[in-house]
């Protein structure tokens, strides 16, 4: 497996085994691997040729600096994992690397960005479009995988590619899961046993809305999801909200779109936890 440092270095890489005829799988990530990341190569490796994966801690999407600090970096671990999963190639860059000057660029979303999320972090959004559309010029691949539990991530993503008319394919990966549900996370190795537990309570409601969506009004059941979780002491709903899969706009009525999704975001002291769960009407 091979480690890049450079852009010029890993693009002349890409560059070189496209004009061999490999497909090129890229899986960007900040590090701390877990699962859910691993599953993402594993997709990238049976779909393409090369699978790359980047691993940088980007500041521009960290409108919390307290959480960029204290955001884990394990790149041996991390090394280790993707070379045993059979990983081609590490991206591995420094800060001055990617933002040898400051990048003024702000990327007009259609207000996919300014919801959920958007609202509770801003500027967040614009530094994800940043460094992605710095990684695709690094890496000009054919595949690109990210997962599902950022689905607003992956809705602001595909506009980007959209905007910029590049020509990659954006490949969505199912969530991966620990075995309470909890959504992996590379934030879930901050909380303490006692939370990591007691965090099913987020999957355990997701269920439960699909289970009363043709049931219960929108509204009864956004209320039912914030009080159940902010019942429990270790937990407290930033955002509880069902939106419509294309638009992300608050769906009030079940016939106002073809299919929903309903989006949370829970604090579990000063970790954030993040998931979402596709509704069938």
């Amino acid at each position: 497996m091979i480690i890049f440092k450079r852009i010029d270095e890993v693009r002349q890489f890409i560059e070189n085994k496209k004009a061999e005829g490999k497909k090129i799988g890229f899986v960007p990530t900040m590090g701390a691997l877990h699962s859910g990341h691993i599953s993402l190569v594993k997709n990238s490796i049976a779909n393409t040729h090369i699978t790359i994966v980047s691993i940088f801690v980007n500041p521009t999407q960290f409108n919390d600096t307290s959480d960029l600090k204290n955001y884990p970096r394990e790149f041996e671990k991390d090394r280790n994992l993707l070379e045993d999963v059979g990983c081609h190639a590490i991206f591995y860059p420094d800060v001055d690397e990617m933002y040898p000057e400051k990048d003024n660029r702000v990327f007009d979303f259609k207000g996919l960005d300014e919801v959920m999320e958007g609202e509770h972090r801003p500027g967040h959004f614009n530094g994800v479009a940043q460094i992605v559309s710095k990684l695709f010029y690094a890496i000009p691949a054919d595949k690109a995988f990210f997962g599902l539990k950022d689905f607003q991530q992956l809705a602001i993503i595909k506009k980007l590619v959209s905007i910029l008319k590049l020509n990659i394919e954006i490949v969505p990966c199912d969530i991966v899961r620990e075995p309470n549900g909890l959504a992996m996370s590379s934030r879930n190795e901050r909380l303490t046993k006692e939370q990591r537990e007691s965090a099913k309570i987020i999957y355990t409601n997701l269920l439960e809305v699909n289970k009363q969506i043709n049931k219960l009004s929108i509204a009864e059941i956004k209320s039912l999801v914030r009080s159940a979780i902010n019942k429990s002491p270790l937990f407290e709903v930033e955002y509880f909200d069902i939106v419509n899969s294309e638009t992300l706009l608050p769906v009030t009525r079940k016939e106002d779109c073809d299919e929903a999704i309903a989006c949370i975001a829970v604090w579990a002291d000063k970790i954030r936890l993040i998931d979402n769960i596709i509704l069938n009407f």
